[in-house]
């Protein structure tokens, strides 16, 4: 029996009238400095009531947040596991580093992953992988020996990331979600064009590259690691004749140009989701929009910090949800 999310929808509708649009935006660009920007953001609500906090404590307490909402609403919260894997494999990357260069990792580590962080650490530092979620298993071996035995770090990255978008699609087919099936999928396809992109940069050659790109339906990674092997306008070529044309402009900017470019285009695919009552879309779209909004509030604060230009923020900001 498929779950109801009638009053989960509910609880998001309400939720969704505090997202930050672009009028919070702009109030939030014309604070004189970081601390009046937190400041505003305390008198939003973010944050921890009643404490002073560093920017990394606000932005990580509202990713809390979001996710205390989403097991409120849901009974089981391994329905989002499409985005809570990404955490998993940030930190099995973080704990083979952090172990074949004995450094503390603790810093570097993610939350609201499927499991705790300390566990994939001791586990990898053990090698007992088959104690890592099975979908980890075979990379983190994998990744360990090459660190191990050619101090690769590029290799040992291209490995677990591979891995971790493989994970994300087999996770977006089995949710049987339209919206989970959508950020999977550009979540797969603007990964494989940033890394042919950087591969084709760095001179790699087509057997890196065909091993690095993971299978989605909307590129051929064949004829994209193959472009990549060439050159950057053999890349923008093949572009120009997939979903991700648009995509072409925004690489010749700047890798920013092209993070805003996917951002947004996920944005808009998601609007779709404010007019459906039933199903988890809206719940995925917010826990999306929310993230969004973090990272909107992220650049600014930075930019605040190290008194950045207001315009060159101001085309750094993604769209947002409402």
């Amino acid at each position: 029996m498929a779950a109801d999310y009638t009053y989960a929808v509910a609880r998001i509708r309400a939720k969704e009238l505090q997202l930050f649009g672009k009028q919070d935006l702009d109030a939030l660009l014309a604070c004189k400095d970081e601390q009046q920007c937190l400041r505003f953001l305390a008198d939003k609500g973010w944050g921890k009531e009643g404490q002073e906090q560093s920017a990394e404590d606000l932005l990580q307490a509202e990713q809390e947040k979001t996710w205390r909402l989403m097991r409120e609403l849901v009974d089981d919260v391994h329905a989002f596991d499409v985005f809570l894997v990404q955490s998993d494999f940030h930190n099995l990357k973080a704990s083979v580093k952090a172990i074949t260069r004995s450094v503390d990792p603790s810093g570097i580590f993610l939350p609201n992953g499927t499991v705790p962080a300390q566990h994939i650490y001791e586990s990898v530092g053990k090698r007992v992988y088959t104690d890592l979620p099975y979908a980890m298993q075979d990379c983190a071996r994998q990744a360990m020996t090459v660190l191990l035995q050619t101090g690769d770090g590029q290799l040992c990255d291209s490995i677990i990331d591979k891995a971790c978008l493989q994970t994300v699609r087999a996770l977006s087919l089995q949710a049987k979600s339209e919206v989970l099936s959508l950020y999977a999928e550009l979540t797969v396809a603007f990964a494989d064009i940033k890394i042919a992109v950087r591969c084709c940069k760095t001179g790699k050659t087509l057997a890196f590259i065909q091993n690095s790109l993971a299978a989605c339906e909307t590129l051929n990674t064949q004829l994209l690691a193959r472009a990549a092997s060439k050159s950057l306008e053999e890349l923008y070529a093949y572009l120009r004749f997939t979903d991700y044309a648009a995509a072409v402009e925004a690489l010749k900017q700047s890798p920013a140009a092209f993070e805003k470019w996917c951002d947004d285009l996920l944005i808009h695919q998601l609007q779709t989701q404010k007019w459906e009552p039933f199903s988890i879309g809206p719940l995925a779209a917010y826990v999306i929009a929310r993230e969004t909004e973090i990272k909107a509030v992220r650049l600014i604060l930075s930019a605040k910090r190290n008194g950045l230009d207001l315009q060159m923020i101001k085309e750094r900001l993604r769209d947002m949800y409402v």
